[in-house]
């Protein structure tokens, strides 16, 4: 860490040229008395994670400087693409086909700048300092060679295969490890999936086509067997003691990984809330070969089907969950609220703790509702119910604030023993879940603030508020509703934003309207840059609850422990090595998260597209959750999403009005909101596409104008 710092110094001020890689190493370790290992450790690490760059033979300079930066490439099937750098929204350079450089979708690079204008950026591929290792797809024979067709179209051409150890077929949808020579990319299977229209495979498909996987690598395992699976005497030493405390988890039927729990009590004027997490960091050590894969995932992934750990089952399930009736290691923030629900002190401080009982949703909102439930539960009741109190006042005080509650549906599947899915439906929001939320987000602030008063580099969670265009464009679409929009404030507040969302509240379309808004708002990052957390109404947000599946979380429980044992006592030296990590540790994590996402999402479409392709020439309900210039997107209750095709619209003509999100005809007019009815007319499983027919109108959005 050290000498990366030093080296990035050097090369910003203005490149460094050497005859040979020794005597610039030298040169570094000599300046700064500095290892030569260490220095070529350091240089070796900024290289792959393309922070420098050789110009020229010989000569080095930072990234980003000179017209060069680094960037993630988006390809096209028509050959050509653009290049996004991460911090850069709705900026992309465009990198035409004869310029790509060999890059192919989701390869990491770095870029020349060319040309800029009105138009936009142009750009150069001049290196790939981290290619995409996996593709997916189907193996098809040409001739005597095989090749397989990518799953992801944004790849422009067959990828030949190279011969391997792997038997394979036509039709098989496999994994290819991906080899490059000069600008040419061919392939290795490296593992076959099954055939191309097994969904189970297709899902196994997405997972390896984001570069995830289940098994961790040997050096992983080796530290993880190491690990105790018991909480060691010498670990208690100098930790507070609530193994007596009444505290418990509150988690879904199907969790494994518990990394919060929960202590209250009601006092004379007030509450005494502790929020006791998983102490991660004491197993997971920095730079060890266990925090390097942690810091490569980033996060856990959640899918219908499976789990993805960011760590491996034995500490995400085992020592660091916080199970029921075992003493398990954790760092509590302990919290003091008057009646209000202001937090009027609070303490962060490393304890031992040992767990009540493992709740979950399901019967705590059975108990909360005043039905009968679990023994368990039943013997926490007055808990439960001073939680309730206090969540229902930490909501009122939030909304009073500018919080924004966008409630949107999440898909839940139901799935057989076979791991196939049968059904799925809109997942339900209570009570119970809220409680935790308000919980966790409370822990968050107050951790958050704590650290951004103290000035040390910490992680945050960010999210900036919405772009002026932007707003102009949810101000528009209100306006073609008939809605009587308020002046757009110099400073966009999430107040203002609250006023705006309850111009819709109780009309058929609120959640279509909802949606909108919140594409018009920025996706929320990790920095190391206290902004605060616009669609919370907050100053102070990180996020501290989650070690065991989130890497930001891991990040800053390390620094507040060393904090703890230092009494915020950190040089100079050490502070300018946490900037950096920090800095590293929020940019990988919000790449991670959106990975992460993508993946979600489209595992998510691949479920739906198989429930419904058995239901093909069924008619349904529908509400219209977009326009574009090739159809509408049509949303059904069960939150199924569909594209009705502009050539199966009843009309000619069509213009598109994005402002007002609205397909003009000649006759009639297509808007979001509308509620039509429609026919499925196709479902693919490979494509995760599917088709409707436009039937009728059922109801043109109005508005009751207030």
């Amino acid at each position: 860490m050290q000498a990366k710092n030093k080296i990035l110094t050097l090369l910003e001020k203005d490149g460094l040229a050497f005859t040979g890689l020794g005597n610039l190493f030298s040169f570094i370790s000599n300046t700064y008395s500095i290892s030569v290992e260490e220095v070529k450790k350091d240089f070796d690490k900024l290289l792959k994670e393309g922070l420098i760059f050789e110009i020229s033979k010989g000569k080095f300079i930072a990234i980003p400087s000179r017209g060069y930066v680094k960037a993630t490439f988006i390809g096209n099937a028509k050959g050509f693409g653009f290049c996004e750098v991460a911090g850069e929204e709705d900026n992309d350079i465009f990198i035409p086909a004869n310029m790509c450089g060999g890059a192919i979708d989701g390869d990491k690079v770095i870029v020349k700048l060319m040309s800029k204008s009105d138009e936009g950026r142009d750009g150069q591929v001049v290196k790939v300092f981290k290619p995409v290792e996996y593709v997916t797809g189907v193996v098809e024979k040409i001739g005597k060679n095989y090749f397989i067709d990518p799953d992801n179209t944004r790849i422009p051409f067959k990828i030949k295969l190279a011969k391997s150890g792997m038997t394979f077929a036509e039709n098989d949808k496999v994994v290819v490890k991906t080899q490059r020579n000069e600008n040419i990319v061919s392939g290795v299977v490296v593992e076959v999936l099954g055939k191309c229209d097994d969904v189970l495979a297709c899902e196994l498909a997405i997972i390896r086509d984001h570069g995830l996987f289940e098994v961790f690598p040997e050096d992983v395992q080796s530290q993880v067997k190491k690990i105790p699976q018991k909480v060691l005497a010498s670990q208690k030493q100098g930790r507070r003691d609530l193994t007596k405390t009444v505290l418990f988890t509150i988690d879904g039927l199907d969790a494994k990984d518990l990394d919060d729990a929960i202590s209250i009590e009601r006092t004379a004027d007030g509450y005494k809330l502790g929020v006791h997490i998983a102490d991660v960091g004491e197993y997971v050590k920095y730079e060890t070969p266990l925090d390097e894969e942690a810091y490569a995932r980033g996060t856990s992934v959640y899918f219908p089907t499976n789990v993805l750990p960011m760590l491996p089952k034995e500490l995400s399930n085992g020592i660091c969950s916080l199970n029921e009736g075992v003493e398990r290691l954790a760092l509590s923030c302990e919290m003091i609220l008057d009646e209000e629900g202001n937090v009027r002190s609070h303490e962060i401080f490393e304890s031992v703790i040992k767990s009540k009982a493992r709740l979950n949703y399901t019967d705590v909102q059975k108990c909360l509702d005043g039905e009968e439930c679990d023994e368990k539960t039943a013997g926490v009741k007055e808990e439960l119910f001073v939680m309730l109190e206090l969540s229902q006042k930490l909501q009122a005080k939030n909304k009073a604030n500018g919080s924004l509650d966008f409630e949107i549906p999440e898909v839940q599947f139901i799935f057989d023993e076979e791991g196939k899915a049968v059904d799925f439906a809109k997942r339900e929001r209570k009570a119970s879940h809220r409680i935790i939320e308000d919980f966790m987000v409370l822990a968050n602030r107050t951790v958050a603030k704590e650290f951004c008063d103290k000035d040390i580099p910490f992680v945050y969670r960010v999210h900036e508020s919405p772009r002026k265009e932007k707003v102009l464009s949810v101000m528009e679409y209100l306006k073609g509703l008939g809605v009587a929009t308020p002046r757009i404030p110099e400073q966009i507040t999430p107040k203002f934003y609250q006023e705006v969302l309850a111009l819709t509240n109780d009309q058929p379309f609120t959640e279509t309207v909802n949606k909108v808004i919140l594409r018009s708002m920025q996706k929320a990052k990790y920095m190391n840059e206290c902004r605060g957390h616009f669609g919370l109404a907050l100053e102070y947000y990180c996020h501290f609850t989650s070690p065991i599946r989130r890497y930001p979380d891991l990040a800053i429980h390390r620094i507040i422990k060393e904090c703890i044992k230092k009494k915020d006592k950190l040089g100079g030296q050490r502070i300018d090595e946490l900037v950096q990590f920090t800095c590293e540790a929020g940019e990988q994590s919000s790449l991670t998260e959106k990975n992460a996402d993508k993946t979600e999402r489209e595992v998510d479409d691949l479920w739906k597209a198989y429930l419904m392709k058995d239901r093909v020439g069924e008619s349904f309900e529908a509400v219209i959750s977009s326009v574009t210039n090739f159809g509408v997107f049509v949303e059904l209750e069960n939150t199924v999403e569909g594209l009705i095709r502009i050539e199966d619209l009843p009309d000619e003509g069509f213009l598109l009005l994005e402002r007002q999100l609205k397909l003009k005809g000649q006759k009639m007019a297509f808007s979001v909101g509308d509620k039509v009815k429609v026919k499925l007319i196709s479902s693919n499983i490979y494509t995760r596409k599917i088709d409707f027919f436009f039937e009728g109108f059922i109801e043109k959005r109005k508005l009751r104008n207030g």
